[in-house]
């Protein structure tokens, strides 16, 4: 990449195709893998719960120490070989259903497996970016990828649930193997100079640069701030995950199909929110476009909440719909001002120390969340586990609003 070269270049345009492609077919498994568990293995909160610990839980176990491994490495062979191993380990669970195999604990195994994989990919993937980009392209090309993030979390959820309907969850699962196969030939195309790995690494030099990306996010850069709040949204979207399956499909009583347009919904809003969200922060500032979206998050759990009690079935789709229109569309406005932000304020050496570190445990928080959410929804039901969502999201809008980071805009 020339400094004069214009935005999109070809490469930054594979990079976004093999990007659209696998978030298509994730958001597929994810309403598949829900559906699995509560209709087809009749599983409960709890489990969905148990699930989405174990999807995340590698995150927590190895997320710094692949930061620092990736940093040593090229990065585009790292996120081909990690799409092979994610499609190779979705096409499990058909092949364990076929024969008859397909348990929880197997479920379990095979979502670790493939947490593992994306953990790796994640680290590479966002650290692959600046390298593509020229800094002055970085909040546009993150858009850019969260308005074809948001066309997939529309239309994936509602062609998984079509796909759930007529096959079954398993074999909808295959959708998200064959995506993973297309991103890694589309990532193959991709020419760039990366710098050679770094051979010869002591546990004690991983250790050294692990703490060294750990100091710089918590103490030497503007990042703290902005990283502990997000911790705390973390806390309520594990919530909202983990009861959003069971409120809809029992609570609700809506069938897989509706309970993908409420995701398409969701995805619709976060569509509009990628759309203007370059034109918002240049309007608000990076501080007060993140907080308006912590806001609006809380508003749109409030409206989930009031679906149950809107008396028919149409209604009440419609109104949790709604819910997660706001839900995303929060998403969609927030999430590439707090990237670009944080990849323009740290060093290339550092970046996918930085951004798995605080991938690693924000995911944390969702492992050690998704459980307990799940037991407090069990016992103490679902639309209560619901406003302990919002109030923690209105928590973290309160916090960041008094600080600081109001007055933040991304440097050029």
């Amino acid at each position: 990449m020339t400094g004069d070269e214009d935005f999109p270049t070809r490469s930054f345009r594979l990079y976004w195709r093999a990007e659209a492609v696998s978030s298509f077919g994730t958001y597929i498994t994810l309403l598949a893998l829900q559906t699995l568990v509560v209709l087809t293995l009749h599983g409960s909160a709890a489990q969905v719960g148990w699930l989405n610990a174990a999807r995340w839980l590698p995150f927590l176990v190895l997320g710094v120490v692949v930061g620092a491994v990736v940093d040593r490495h090229p990065r585009r062979p790292v996120m081909i070989a990690t799409d092979l191993a994610q499609a190779v380990l979705l096409a499990l669970v058909p092949l364990l259903w076929w024969l008859h195999r397909l348990t929880f604990p197997a479920l379990l195994a095979v979502v670790l497996g493939y947490g593992t994989a994306s953990v790796i990919h994640g680290a590479a993937e966002m650290a692959f970016l600046p390298r593509l980009v020229e800094r002055r392209h970085l909040q546009r090309a993150h858009a850019r990828i969260d308005g074809a993030d948001a066309v997939a979390m529309s239309a994936g959820p509602a062609l998984g649930g079509l796909l759930v309907g007529l096959l079954g969850a398993p074999v909808a699962v295959l959708a998200d193997a064959a995506s993973y196969v297309v991103s890694a030939v589309t990532l193959g195309r991709i020419s760039v100079a990366e710098p050679a790995s770094r051979q010869g690494a002591s546990a004690r030099d991983l250790v050294l640069e692990i703490r060294d990306g750990i100091r710089w996010i918590y103490r030497e850069s503007d990042l703290v701030t902005l990283s502990l709040t997000t911790h705390g949204w973390f806390v309520g979207n594990a919530v909202v995950g983990v009861v959003l399956a069971p409120y809809a499909l029992r609570t609700l009583s809506l069938t897989p199909f509706e309970f993908g347009i409420v995701g398409a919904l969701g995805g619709l809003g976060a569509l509009l929110g990628a759309g203007v969200t370059t034109r918002v922060g240049l309007w608000l500032g990076t501080g007060r476009t993140i907080i308006v979206c912590r806001a609006i998050s809380t508003a749109g759990v409030l409206v989930m909440v009031t679906a149950a009690g809107s008396g028919r079935e149409w209604t009440s789709l419609a109104v949790l719909g709604a819910g997660q229109g706001l839900y995303g569309l929060a998403m969609g406005l927030s999430n590439s001002h707090e990237m670009s932000f944080r990849q323009l304020v740290t060093p290339d050496e550092l970046q996918a120390r930085t951004n798995t570190t605080l991938r690693s445990l924000n995911r944390a928080v969702m492992v050690v969340v998704a459980p307990l959410a799940g037991l407090a929804a069990d016992a103490w039901g679902i639309r209560p586990a619901l406003l302990l969502a919002a109030l923690v999201f209105a928590i973290v809008t309160l916090a960041l609003a008094a600080s600081s980071f109001r007055t933040v805009r991304a440097p050029a």
